[in-house]
C-alpha cells in the first residue's frame, strides 16, 4: 500500500510503512482473509443469479495504448458498472476476489491494470511477493507515469468502453473504487467523466489532499453529480489529522454528497493480502461502499 504524507505530499508520489513477511502474513491468517473476501453480499445471497459470473481479460484502447483489464459481471442481464483501481501492487488474486464479490452483488466490474503502459497482466502473486521481489523499486518508473491527467485519459476511455458492453446498463450511473494508490484515481475518474460517474469510493487513499491544483479535494467542485466515500485509515489520520477536515470542507463547498470517515484499521486494512488487513473494519468499509452504490447508481 502507499503512504500519504498530507498537504505537503509531492504529487503522484507514494510512501509505504513496513509490512510483515510472507511467512508472517500466512501465519496471521492471510489465506483465510482471502477466502472470506469471496463471500457474497451481507445477506448471504448473490445478485448474480443462476447464471453465475462471467470473467474475461479484455483490452481497452486508450490514448496512451492498450490497457488490459479483468471484466467481471453477472452472466445474464445488464448492470451498473464499476471501475476498480488496485493498490500499488497491481492486479492479483486479492483484488480479483474483491471485484468478484462486488460483481456478485449485481455490478459489472472492470479491474484495471494501471501499469499497462509498461507491462501487461499480473506482476506479483500477492503483496508479500511484491515486497519480497523489490516491488517498490520495480513499479516506481511505471507509477511515475500515472499523473492525474494520465489517469483521467484512462478513465475516459474505460468508461467509454464500459458503455459499449451488453453487460452494462447505461441508464444507471458508473461507480469507481480505489485502494491506496488507487484512492485518488476514483476522484480523477469522476472528474474525467462527471456526468457519467455517480459514485466514487476511496479506501486508505494516498494524496487526496495536496497543494497542487490537481489535488483530488480541489476537483470535487467539478463533479456535482457524484457521491463520495472517503474511508481513511486510522494511522493516516494520525499522521495528517487535518486532511479529513479539508476533505469535508471541500465536499461541502462543492455541494457534493460525501461520507468522510476514519476507520479502526491501519493503512491497507481493506485489502485481504495486506499485512494490515482487518476483517471487521474491512467488512464495515465494504458495507459503506455497497450502500453508496445502492443509493447513487
Amino acid at each position: 500500500m502507499c503512504k500519504d504524507t498530507g498537504n505537503t505530499q509531492i504529487p503522484d508520489t507514494e510512501w509505504y510503512r513496513s509490512p510483515v513477511s510472507r511467512r508472517q502474513f500466512a501465519a496471521g491468517g492471510g489465506a483465510l482473509a482471502l477466502a472470506a473476501c469471496t463471500g457474497m453480499g451481507t445477506n448471504g445471497d448473490t445478485a448474480a443469479g443462476a447464471g453465475g459470473l462471467a470473467e474475461n481479460t479484455v483490452i481497452v484502447d486508450t490514448p496512451d495504448g492498450d490497457a488490459d483489464a479483468v471484466f467481471i459481471h453477472p452472466a445474464n442481464g445488464a448492470h451498473p458498472a464499476v471501475v476498480f483501481w488496485p493498490d500499488i501492487a497491481g492486479v492479483r488474486d486479492a483484488n480479483r476476489m474483491m471485484a468478484r464479490r462486488v460483481a456478485a452483488e449485481g455490478y459489472a466490474v472492470l479491474l484495471v491494470n494501471p501499469y499497462y503502459r509498461d507491462v501487461a497482466g499480473e506482476q506479483f502473486a500477492d503483496f508479500a511477493s511484491f515486497r519480497a521481489g523489490g516491488g517498490f523499486d520495480k513499479v516506481g518508473p511505471w507509477r511515475d507515469k500515472l499523473s492525474s491527467q494520465a489517469v483521467m485519459r484512462d478513465a475516459t476511455a474505460l468508461v467509454g468502453w464500459l458503455d459499449g458492453q451488453q453487460a452494462v446498463d447505461t441508464a444507471r450511473g458508473i461507480g469507481s473504487e480505489g485502494y491506496c494508490m488507487g484512492g485518488p484515481f476514483t476522484v480523477y475518474t469522476a472528474s474525467a467523466v462527471p456526468g457519467r460517474v455517480k459514485a466514487a469510493a476511496s479506501f486508505h487513499g494516498g494524496g487526496l489532499v495536496r497543494e497542487d491544483e490537481q489535488s483530488p479535494h480541489k476537483l470535487l467542485t467539478g463533479t456535482p453529480d457524484t457521491s463520495y466515500l472517503f474511508a481513511i485509515a486510522q494511522d493516516d489520520d494520525a499522521d495528517a489529522p487535518e486532511n479529513k477536515t479539508i476533505l469535508r470542507g471541500a465536499a461541502d463547498a462543492a455541494n457534493v454528497r460525501a461520507e468522510v470517515d476514519v476507520y479502526a484499521g491501519d493503512h491497507g486494512w481493506t485489502v485481504p493480502d495486506s499485512p494490515a488487513y482487518d476483517r471487521a473494519a474491512a467488512e464495515r468499509a465494504y458495507a459503506a461502499k455497497m450502500a453508496l452504490y445502492g443509493s447513487a447508481l
